[in-house]
C-alpha cells in the first residue's frame, strides 16, 4: 500500500469531528470492568457488549475508527456479520491492538518495555485478511525517582518505531502510543518534561526506521498533573502545556494526533481536548482515542443487562457526541446536562 493510500486511512480515522474508540482492552481489563457492574466476563458477554457499542445508532457522526482486541476482531455479530466488517459497513475504520503488553525491563527497576515483536509480520498479515485496516502498540513511560531513565525511552521508541514500519509494510497505519503515566505526585512541568524527551525520541526513531509520518496517528498522554499532585493543573493550563509541547515535537505532516484518556473523569478529558481544539488551528488534526472515557457511563447504564441494551446504546451516543463537539472547540458543560431518555 502506498504512503499516499495509508494517509488517506489515517486521515479518515481522525475525520473532523470524529476519534477512536479504544476497545481493545485485554482479558484481564475487561474482567476488571465487567466486575464493576457484577457481570460474568464471558466470551458471550463480551460479544454482547462490543457489539451493543458498535451499532449505537449515530456514532458513525463522531466515530472514525475502532481498536479491536484480537478475540473481538474473530467475534461475529448475532445476525453473522464479522464485526471487522460491521464497523466497515458504517465507515468506521476497523483496528488492532498488536502488541504483547508492558514487560519490566531488564536492569532497570521500576520501568517496563512493550514486547511483541517476535512474530509481529505474520500476525499483520493475518489481521489485515480479518479486516483491519490500522494498528496500535502502547509503550509505557514512568516518572518517579530519578525516572524515566534515557535507556528506558529509548529502548520503548525504539520498539514502536519498529512495529510502525512494519505495520505500514502490510498496509496498517499505526497508531504509536507513548503513555507517560499520570501516576505519581510530580508537577505538570515534570510531565512536560519527560513527554518532551519521550517525544522527540519516538520521532527519532520513526525518522531512522523509515516511516511515513503522513501514514500514521500518534496517541500521546496529555500533559497533566500526577494524580497525587496537590496542586492539580486547570483545564486551561494542561490545554496550552499539551499543545506546547506537541509543537515542539510533532512534524506538522503527521496527521493526526488522538489523546490517550489516561486515567481522566470522562468529563476532564472531554473539556481537555475541547480547550486544546479551541486554542486552534494547529497544524494537525487533535482528535481523541478514549476507551473507559468513551465507555464508562455505557457500561454502568448497560450494568449486564441485554434490556437494557437501549439506554446504554443512547449514554455511549451522548459521549461521543461530547467528544465529536470537543474536536471543534464547540463541547460545553451544558451538554453534559443534557438528560438521556430511558
Amino acid at each position: 500500500m502506498s504512503a499516499q493510500e495509508l494517509a488517506s486511512i489515517a486521515m479518515k480515522m481522525v475525520a473532523p469531528g470524529k476519534g477512536i474508540l479504544a476497545a481493545d482492552e485485554s482479558d484481564g481489563t475487561i474482567k476488571k470492568r465487567f466486575d464493576t457492574i457484577n457481570a460474568e466476563s464471558t466470551e458471550e458477554n463480551r460479544r454482547f457488549y462490543r457489539e451493543m457499542l458498535f451499532t449505537t445508532e449515530g456514532i458513525d457522526a463522531y466515530i472514525g475508527g475502532v481498536i479491536l482486541f484480537d478475540e473481538t476482531i474473530r467475534q461475529k455479530a448475532e445476525n453473522g456479520t464479522p464485526l471487522a466488517k460491521l464497523l466497515e459497513g458504517r465507515g468506521i475504520v476497523p483496528g488492532i491492538k498488536v502488541d504483547k503488553g508492558a514487560k519490566p525491563l531488564a536492569a532497570a527497576p521500576g520501568e517496563t518495555v512493550t514486547e511483541g515483536l517476535d512474530g509481529l509480520r505474520d500476525r499483520l498479515k493475518e489481521y489485515y485478511e480479518l479486516g483491519a485496516r490500522f494498528t496500535k502498540w502502547r509503550a509505557v513511560i514512568n516518572i518517579g525517582d530519578g525516572l524515566p531513565t534515557p535507556y528506558a525511552i529509548h529502548t520503548n521508541a525504539h520498539a514502536l518505531a519498529r512495529y510502525a514500519a512494519l505495520s505500514q509494510e502490510n498496509g496498517l497505519v499505526p497508531i504509536v502510543e507513548p503513555e507517560v503515566l499520570m501516576d505519581g505526585g510530580h508537577t505538570i512541568e515534570r510531565c512536560y518534561e519527560a513527554s518532551e524527551t519521550t517525544f522527540k525520541a519516538v520521532f527519532d526513531e520513526l525518522g531512522q526506521q523509515r516511516v511515513a509520518l503522513e501514514g500514521m496517528v500518534l496517541k500521546p498522554n496529555m500533559i497533566l498533573s500526577g494524580k497525587d499532585c496537590t496542586t492539580q493543573a486547570g483545564v486551561q493550563e494542561v490545554a496550552e502545556q499539551t499543545v506546547r509541547c506537541l509543537k515542539v515535537c510533532v512534524p506538522e505532516a503527521v496527521p493526526g494526533i488522538a489523546f490517550l484518556s489516561g486515567g481522566q473523569s470522562d468529563e476532564a478529558a472531554t473539556a481537555h481536548l475541547n480547550a486544546m481544539n479551541a486554542m486552534g488551528p494547529h497544524p494537525w488534526e487533535l482528535s481523541f482515542s478514549y476507551g473507559r472515557a468513551l465507555q464508562a457511563p455505557a457500561l454502568k447504564a448497560w450494568g449486564g443487562d441485554p434490556a437494557n441494551r437501549s439506554l446504554a446504546q443512547k449514554v455511549f451516543q451522548h459521549r461521543c457526541k461530547c467528544n465529536g463537539a470537543a474536536r471543534s472547540g464547540s463541547y460545553s458543560e451544558a451538554m453534559e446536562k443534557e438528560v438521556v431518555a430511558a
